[in-house]
C-alpha cells in the first residue's frame, strides 16, 4: 500500500449509472458476475462491502461469515469493490473465506445494478460513523486497514434472493457505520434463527 492508493480512495469515483434498489418480491438483478438466482438452486444472501479496509466492512463479512457457517443450506456473497489482489489480501487479513463466496467487481457495475451509487460527504464523515469507527476498535479490535484500492464513497448494502431469484429483504446503508442483521435476511428467507 503506497500512499497514493490511500489518497485515491479518497477521489471521488467515475459516475455510473445507478438503477432503483430493487424491491422485495421483485426478481433480483442478475449478471454473468453475480448470477440470480444462484446456479445451485439455494437461496442467497448478497452483501455489497464497502472499500477493503474499512472497518464496516470488516464487522460485516465477519457476521456473514459466522452466519454463512452455521447455515449450510443457503449460499453466502460478499461482493468487494476493491481490485482482485487487494480483495484477496484483504480476505485472508481479516479472517479467510471461509463458507462464502467472494466476487470482485472493481468496475462497480453490479453495485450500480442493485441500486447502490456514491454516497455523500455527510454518509461517511458524519460524527457518529467517526465514534462508531472508534468504539468498534476499543470493542472488537477492529480498526482501519490499508486501503490499496476501492473507494470509501461507495455505499454498501445486503439483499436476500430466493431459489427463485426474488427479492426477500433489503439492506442499504444509511451510513458508513450500518451494518446489517444477516439474522433478518434469514427469516426473510424463512429460516428459523
Amino acid at each position: 500500500m503506497t500512499f497514493q492508493q490511500e489518497i485515491s480512495s479518497w477521489k471521488s469515483p467515475k459516475a455510473l449509472t445507478t438503477y432503483p434498489v430493487p424491491e422485495i418480491g421483485e426478481r433480483a438483478p442478475t449478471s454473468d458476475k453475480l448470477p440470480t438466482p444462484h446456479a445451485n438452486g439455494k437461496p442467497t444472501v448478497i452483501t455489497f462491502l464497502r472499500h477493503c479496509g474499512c472497518p464496516f466492512a470488516e464487522k460485516t463479512y465477519s457476521q456473514l461469515r459466522n452466519v454463512a457457517a452455521k447455515h449450510p443450506d443457503i449460499n453466502f456473497v460478499a461482493v468487494s469493490h476493491s481490485d482482485e489482489e487487494a480483495t484477496d489480501k484483504w480476505v485472508i487479513s481479516v479472517g479467510g473465506q471461509w463458507d462464502t463466496e467472494v466476487i470482485v467487481d472493481a468496475e462497480r457495475e453490479a453495485y450500480a445494478q442493485w441500486g447502490l451509487g456514491v454516497s455523500s460527504a455527510w454518509h461517511v464523515l458524519n460524527p457518529w460513523s467517526l465514534y462508531s469507527v472508534y468504539k468498534l476498535g476499543k470493542a472488537e479490535n477492529i480498526w482501519n486497514k490499508p486501503t490499496e484500492s476501492g473507494n470509501r464513497w461507495q455505499t454498501s448494502g445486503s439483499f436476500a434472493v430466493d431459489e427463485r431469484g426474488v427479492v426477500r429483504w433489503v439492506k442499504v446503508a444509511n451510513a458508513a457505520d450500518d451494518i446489517p442483521d444477516f439474522k433478518e435476511a434469514l427469516k426473510a428467507l424463512g429460516v428459523e434463527v
